[in-house]
């Protein structure tokens, strides 16, 4: 999706989720450096959820991603992999993810990773800065054309 213009209710986003490519600019930067800048995103659209923003590892600055033993299961995407991010002298533990091997229905994600914005120093969508979904689980990205009420506060996650 590009240029939006009209407003999104997360409680419009399907179940099982999308994944919809977006060339706005995404820029994410860590430790005072700017570690992505890439139009080749995709968003994982899902109730109740902000979208989650992936990005193709090739645009991300090299050394930034250190893997670590970490490993979450999505019933959808499949098994997920973490990385610590490293930039300008800061490392911030377990900050990326992806699916290597995603499930049928979701192979876009192959090759892509995804940031907990809360967890970098900014992010942005088309010029725009991104707020971070709250709780500590999901890694959404509000931009100012989302609409909520999200899942992921505390007492949401029985949603």
């Amino acid at each position: 999706m590009s240029n939006q213009n009209s407003r999104e209710s997360v409680w419009d986003y399907p179940r099982p989720p999308a994944v919809v490519p977006d060339d706005r600019e995404v820029v994410v930067v860590l430790g005072g450096q700017e570690i992505i800048r890439t139009r080749s995103a995709v968003r994982v659209l899902e109730t109740s959820h902000p979208p989650t923003f992936y990005v193709p590892t090739a645009d991300i600055a090299n050394g930034t991603l250190s893997p670590i033993a970490q490993t979450t299961i999505c019933e959808f995407k499949g098994a997920a992999s973490y990385w610590d991010v490293v930039a300008g002298g800061v490392r911030s533990p377990a900050a990326a993810w992806g699916y290597e091997r995603p499930e049928q229905g979701y192979e876009p994600l192959a090759g892509m990773v995804a940031f907990y914005p809360g967890r970098m120093d900014s992010c942005t969508v088309g010029g725009e800065v991104v707020t971070a979904q709250e709780g500590g689980f999901y890694g959404g990205w509000i931009t100012p054309e989302i609409d909520g009420p999200f899942k992921g506060a505390p007492g949401t996650m029985g949603w």
